[in-house]
């Protein structure tokens, strides 16, 4: 039963990675949960496999993880990597019935994503109006293309050089499951990556140079580095207790939406499968909108 185990622990990494084409840190963080459930249920219950185990247990596993101060948003999640492996296990006929066929989710608040404003941005711009040198030249281009397209974090970080085309200011961004979506560039920025490039061609030496963002050593940049520029940044202009690239995100289509942008064209810019996950997006416009209105209706003078 445990070889078993690790067999289908193997094809589910594979079916996650190559069918579904999750990214490795996801696909690592479903392997993980997965781990810990095993690791779980051998000391609780004594039990090697996960594969037959009922409903019980797993709420077992819920209520030590809420012991632990563990918050309902993780446990969910933890929740979710086990429902996608029970529901790949029923895909190969390796069980008949799901355990987790009547979980339900724990409450979770609803967090809003506060954007900044365009004072904000406005700002930053003007605070680094006039940036020398490659590693500053870098990160207000990092800075304006998160505003000016919208990517995310990981799109920026793994964008590569050849998708950069200013001959038709456009970028061919590589979102979520290998989707790809044409981002189109605005003048002043394709003028900023025109500096960078500059810059970029006077590194001593590129190793990694099929990315297109590098550091002053020519290496991809990571994931914490890119989140601590925009922390860092946004902290000169805002007060707002979170500042990250996806709160840039967040501020790039609620500031197209306030300027009339309509909901189908952002969803394509976002690289969104559905409008619902636009949607949301909508509750600062309709904030604004809300404000305009009471600014300039006659009754409310």
């Amino acid at each position: 039963m445990i070889n078993n185990m690790k067999s289908n622990k193997q094809a589910f990494q594979d079916y996650l990675q190559y069918e579904k084409k999750y990214s490795p840190h996801t696909v690592n963080a479903y392997l993980n949960d997965l781990g810990f459930f095993e690791d779980f249920n051998k000391e609780r219950f004594e039990q090697d496999s996960i594969e037959k185990v009922n409903y019980s247990q797993i709420r077992s596993w819920i209520v030590f993880l809420v012991d632990q101060g563990v918050s309902n948003v993780s446990v969910n999640r933890k929740m979710a990597s086990l429902k996608a492996f029970y529901k790949f296990l029923l895909k190969i006929k390796q069980i008949e019935v799901s355990p987790m066929l009547k979980h339900k989710a724990l409450k979770t608040p609803k967090i809003v994503q506060i954007p900044f404003s365009e004072k904000e941005v406005n700002d930053l711009m003007l605070d680094v109006d006039a940036p020398e040198g490659f590693e500053e030249v870098r990160d207000k281009l990092i800075v304006d293309l998160f505003y000016a397209t919208g990517m995310r974090r990981a799109e920026l970080i793994s964008l590569m050089f050849r998708n950069v085309d200013l001959s038709s200011n456009v970028v061919k961004v590589l979102g979520k499951r290998n989707k790809e979506r044409i981002v189109p560039l605005l003048p002043i920025v394709a003028d900023q990556i025109n500096l960078y490039l500059k810059e970029r061609e006077g590194l001593d030496e590129i190793v990694d140079s099929d990315y297109f963002f590098i550091s002053k050593k020519g290496l991809k940049l990571s994931e914490s580095f890119v989140y601590r520029l925009i922390n860092c940044y946004f902290s000169r202009v805002s007060e707002k207790v979170k500042k990250s690239p996806h709160v840039l995100r967040h501020t790039f289509a609620t500031h197209l939406l306030n300027n009339g942008a309509d909901l189908n064209s952002v969803k394509e810019l976002l690289g969104h499968s559905s409008l619902a996950s636009t949607q949301v997006y909508t509750h600062n416009s309709l904030a604004e909108l809300k404000k305009v209105y009471s600014d300039a209706h006659p009754r409310n003078k």
